[in-house]
């Protein structure tokens, strides 16, 4: 059986734009994933993503390091604009893509009919928490990776690497979301725009930001999700991680602001048999690449030189506090003591 010591976790990095992806590579990614600058990936804000030429650039910087990159045409087409994303499968395999990460089983047909050497990952957007799902997707489309929604805990992990022959990446460090990957209802409720059709969770043409005696408030559409005091970091304002009046006490009632952070389990992870570790963050900028995968990169090289010895160090986790959300962070649902 492969030891902890033995087996090599691929690191995945985030990429908003050309720099980002440069910070990646540089700091130690081995694999770099990215989106085109429209609504085929789950990241479409204005100022992020790639034109053509800079996704050219990128994959040439890329594969003169030896890294890998990975298109995210992760959101679902819709019978009027199909073509868009059909199109960017064509793109993506004309590109030279070392794989495209999609959740839509009618784009992963046509991409396994027409691009059949095109390597394909299933996005988290896909949310299959089981293998029996993830068995369904490799033996009907051909995916080679699973990205796993972060719902799940170690030992529903474990199960599941078990009991199929797919890759299996998790996400390690970044932002969190309340909903099911692929599934989220609430930013389409305030908006009218779905993230999973549109590729963005609060819109940045509904966002608003106002001084006010009161404090700095935060809306979306109208909506009042936060007010800050000036001694206090804003945030993005997604419905999610608002703070709401509920029987007259003001608090963060859905989600509080902390990133995932599984630094500490990486031995337990590598135990399990995952391929890969994700980090989240396409709308981080570069600095933020650079630092978290800095960090990332000594932890997992110390992990295959250590193994069941690795332990995280003060200094990594300082690092990563840094970059959180709200400076703090959380195991999420990977850890769970009465399972």
């Amino acid at each position: 059986m492969t030891t902890t010591a033995q087996k090599k976790i691929e690191l995945v990095s985030p990429a908003g734009g050309l720099p980002s992806l440069k910070a990646a590579v540089d700091n130690g990614a081995d694999c770099v994933y990215f989106g085109f600058k429209d609504a085929t990936n789950a990241r479409n804000f204005t100022g992020l993503n790639f034109d053509l030429p800079q996704i050219q650039e990128g994959i040439a910087y890329a594969h003169q390091h030896g890294r890998k990159v990975l298109l995210a045409l992760n959101t679902f087409p819709l019978d009027s604009n199909q073509s868009n994303w059909t199109v960017a499968v064509d793109r993506a395999a004309e590109l030279g893509v070392n794989a495209v990460i999609m959740a839509d089983p009618g784009l992963m047909a046509y991409a396994a009919r027409v691009h059949p050497e095109l390597r394909l990952h299933l996005s988290v957007q896909g949310s299959a928490t089981s293998f029996e799902a993830i068995n369904y997707y490799h033996e009907r489309f051909g995916i080679q990776r699973a990205v796993l929604p972060r719902v799940l805990s170690l030992a529903q992990i474990e199960q599941l690497v078990a009991n199929t022959p797919v890759e299996i990446e998790v996400f390690g460090f970044g932002g969190l979301c309340v909903m099911v990957e692929g599934r989220c209802a609430l930013s389409a409720y305030a908006t009218g725009k779905s993230p999973n059709c549109d590729g963005a969770c609060s819109p940045d043409a509904f966002v608003r930001w106002e001084q006010t005696p009161r404090g700095v408030e935060t809306r979306l559409n109208g909506i009042l999700i936060n007010r800050y005091s000036d001694d206090e970091r804003a945030s993005y304002p997604t419905l999610c991680k608002g703070r709401f009046t509920v029987k007259d006490e003001t608090y963060y009632a859905i989600e509080e602001p902390a990133s995932l952070n599984t630094l500490e389990m990486l031995p337990a992870l590598a135990r399990v048999g995952i391929s890969a570790i994700k980090i989240e963050g396409r709308q981080r900028n570069p600095a933020y690449v650079a630092q978290v995968t800095k960090v990332w990169r000594a932890a997992l090289d110390a992990l295959v030189r250590d193994g069941e010895r690795f332990t995280a160090q003060e200094n990594w986790m300082a690092e990563l506090n840094k970059v959180s959300e709200g400076q703090s962070y959380t195991l999420g649902a990977y850890y769970r003591p009465w399972k």
